[in-house]
């Protein structure tokens, strides 16, 4: 992998664990969910105008993913509600991946060499040990729970959206109106606040958008790398978010403990690019 590639990819990993750090530290996490998926509306307006709309056999992937991603949504506000940032996002980013090769070896007869058994075991060697891995003020299992079915969700869509973008003719077309049909996703948090006359912390909407700017942006780096580097090199690099998320955690959130979290996190990260790598 060229070093400017590896540079971007690596930038992207932050990124995308700083979104979700945003999410997590948010004093209202529904509002600023809210806002990251105006975000993502809002990009979308953009790549449309910019790109060719895609087939026609590809609109059928486009509304199964916008569903999952509603799932996905209402997952993360209760992830990050449950649980720690360096518990639950290593768990969910990690597990994603072994759930695609697993789903692929059951479904369509796709095995893995040893290297890639060996990174499946990695990674459920890694979330064992963050399922331990619990704070002193995070006893609930429930958090997990909820981690293990989030990543089935990221599993979900990355599997329709592979067979979507393929289907599509325009990949950015087809990025483009996924992140458009997000925006029933704020209108709905912020319009349900208003019916229950709750208040709503634009302060945290502000901070949202932020976080928003920062999942596309990660998006298309990863994207824009993959024209410089081969796909299992980036999809491998990117994972490296998982030990991002966990440092960040530990030193934003003082979550605790510190070395089983890292030593987790950098299990679930090596398991991840052996399964890509193979």
């Amino acid at each position: 992998m060229p070093a400017s590639a590896l540079a971007i990819v690596l930038f992207a990993a932050v990124l995308h664990a700083s979104w979700n750090a945003v999410v997590k530290g948010a004093t209202d996490r529904a509002v600023t969910i809210a806002a990251v998926a105006s975000a993502h509306a809002l990009a979308g307006i953009g790549l449309i105008l910019l790109s060719e709309p895609p087939a026609r056999a590809s609109w059928i992937c486009i509304f199964l993913s916008t569903v999952i991603h509603y799932v996905y949504y209402a997952l993360l506000f209760q992830a990050y509600r449950l649980g720690d940032l360096s518990q639950v996002y290593p768990i969910q980013r990690g597990l994603a991946p072994a759930l695609v090769a697993l789903g692929a070896y059951l479904l369509i007869g796709e095995t893995l060499a040893p290297l890639g058994w060996a990174g499946l075991a990695a990674i459920s060697f890694g979330i064992g040990l963050l399922a331990l891995a619990r704070g002193a003020n995070r006893t609930d299992p429930t958090a997990v729970a909820v981690a293990v079915l989030l990543s089935a969700t990221i599993a979900s869509y990355s599997i329709v959206d592979g067979i979507g973008i393929r289907n599509s003719g325009s990949p950015t077309g087809y990025m483009g109106w996924l992140f458009l049909f997000e925006f029933p996703v704020g209108f709905f948090i912020v319009g349900r606040r208003r019916r229950l006359s709750m208040a709503v912390s634009w302060k945290s909407f502000a901070i949202g958008l932020g976080g928003g700017a920062l999942s596309v942006l990660a998006y298309g780096l990863v994207l824009y790398a993959s024209v410089l580097a081969p796909l299992g090199a980036v999809s491998a690099i990117r994972e490296s978010s998982v030990v991002f998320a966990a440092l960040i955690g530990i030193v934003l959130f003082r979550e605790r403990p510190v070395a089983l979290r890292l030593a987790a996190a950098a299990i679930v990260a090596c398991g991840v690019i052996a399964l890509a790598v193979s």
